[in-house]
């Protein structure tokens, strides 16, 4: 089964913020450490800060490259956020690739 995991923040329910940050980073490296991994992760709106190297979980976000899950940003986002050159190796992509990644995945997992 195609799994994707859409996250859509750089922090992790509402709340605390600075709660919601370990959480997201806690759910990260957890998810690195999952046998059945995604397929695929999709970063929008402030969530493509995370993947930045100096965003406090880029140990995460490296080892699930290396794992071989497909890290996905919002190409709108990055540029709005100004982090064009701040993020390496994930694809940066159009709305139109990401809702066909969507749309083909048998699960989708919003965090």
């Amino acid at each position: 089964m195609k799994k994707t995991v859409v996250i859509n923040n750089e922090i992790l329910g509402r709340g605390n913020d600075d709660l919601g940050r370990q959480i997201m980073g806690s759910f990260l490296r957890k998810l690195c450490l999952e046998n059945n991994k995604p397929e695929k992760i999709i970063f929008y709106n402030s969530g493509v800060k995370l993947l930045v190297k100096n965003s406090g979980v880029f140990d995460a976000i490296e080892l699930l490259l290396k794992s071989g899950v497909d890290l996905i940003a919002c190409g709108t986002c990055v540029n709005y956020y100004e982090l064009k050159d701040k993020i390496e190796p994930v694809h940066i992509s159009d709305m139109v690739t990401i809702i066909s990644t969507l749309m083909n995945s048998d699960n989708v997992i919003t965090v």
